[in-house]
């Protein structure tokens, strides 16, 4: 609930018809310890939904949406939510700049208990987290830092880094910190400069995004640094660090992280305070093509047909969806979604050329032929 001044704000989950959106079901009103922020939900292989939401991560039915478990986490907002590959799940706690060090726990998908050891990070932690399974089998959760990248191996019941940190900015410097770390094309992606002015005003409350009078809280403010908004790709293995600038304007930024296509050969891009979405060739690390929109959401990729689907809040308010051809940028489709808000949240893909989109302020379906 975005409440940034007022009554105590809560979180819910909605269960929802997915063609005429009626809703079909819904959890109580879920305590997120006063913060607000967007958090995380997961749909589990032991068939529960589990909700991550300020400081408190809850187990729910996943029919009628009744709480199972509730465990209260580190008081602070938490971002990201995995399922490891033995089933415990794992989250952090999000903290800028001069906010302490982020903590990453594990617990028991039935009874939400912790298992074992929390971890503490150097450095604090603003985006969302992504895991994979190396070569030699050894599970990972990749974190993005306020400088660095760490890397958390997961032994057992027991959470390590290993000395696998690359850095992608420097405190102080022209760039701000990292939005989610992206996993594909064998290699780690994000996009820096995404702590703009409305996400360090929502952290620099206590709890978290609480005002007695809420400040302007667009995304649209000049960004508080000069350099222009960088796609780095990471490797996992040397921790050799690539980045481009597709744009090359001076005070970009961002919500959101990136989206890489390895069966196109294509990262793509965008400057949301600027505007531009653009394509990165994977292997040169170079532009190969740009278009003039402003997204700022989470987009998919329909990987056999070679279409994106991201938003565009376009200077008349209006925040529409478009598909581009991630190959050569080329606009497919526009549609209004009805929405005069956009943000940062994640659009879903649906299984017959549909995708769910959720604002603020609007639920949508749509499909295109």
């Amino acid at each position: 609930m975005a409440a940034f001044s007022g009554p105590p704000p809560f979180g819910w989950v909605e269960r929802f018809d997915p063609v005429t959106l009626e809703p079909l079901a819904e959890s109580p009103r879920l305590p997120s310890g006063n913060h607000v922020w967007c958090g995380a939900i997961l749909a589990h292989a032991n068939g529960s939904i589990y909700s991550v939401n300020g400081s408190y991560l809850h187990r729910l039915d996943a029919d009628d949406l009744h709480v199972e478990e509730e465990r209260a986490l580190v008081d602070c907002s938490h971002n990201g939510l995995l399922a490891l590959s033995d089933g415990s799940l794992f989250t952090k706690d999000l903290r800028l700049d001069g906010q302490g060090d982020t903590t990453v726990s594990r617990f028991d998908p039935e009874t939400l208990e912790p298992v074992g050891q929390a971890l503490t990070l150097p450095e604090g932690s603003m985006g969302r987290i992504a895991a994979d399974i190396d070569a030699d089998g050894v599970e990972c959760v990749y974190v993005p830092g306020t400088e660095h990248v760490f890397r958390v191996v997961i032994d057992g019941d027991r959470m390590a880094l290993d000395g696998w940190r690359p850095r992608y900015r420097s405190v102080g410097g022209p760039h701000g910190l990292a939005w989610d770390a992206c996993l594909s094309g064998e290699a780690v992606w994000l996009m820096d400069n995404g702590d703009v002015p409305s996400v360090r005003h929502i952290h620099t409350t206590t709890p978290n995004g609480r005002f007695d009078t809420p400040p302007d809280l667009s995304w649209r403010q000049p960004a508080p640094w000069d350099g222009p908004q960088r796609l780095h790709r990471l490797d996992p293995l040397t921790g050799e660090t690539t980045s481009v600038a597709p744009f090359g304007l001076p005070g970009g930024g961002i919500i959101a992280p990136p989206v890489v296509v390895p069966e196109r050969g294509v990262a793509v891009a965008w400057d949301s305070i600027n505007g531009g979405l653009a394509g990165v060739s994977i292997d040169e690390m170079a532009p190969t093509w740009t278009l003039d929109i402003r997204p700022s959401m989470q987009p998919i990729v329909y990987p056999d047909s070679g279409e994106l689907v991201i938003n565009d809040f376009a200077d008349d308010g209006i925040d529409y969806l478009v598909v581009v051809d991630v190959e050569t940028g080329e606009l497919l489709d526009r549609v209004d979604t009805g929405s005069r808000i956009a943000n940062g949240m994640f659009l879903s893909a649906g299984d017959d050329r549909d995708v769910y989109y959720c604002s603020t302020l609007t639920l949508a379906r749509v499909h295109w032929a």
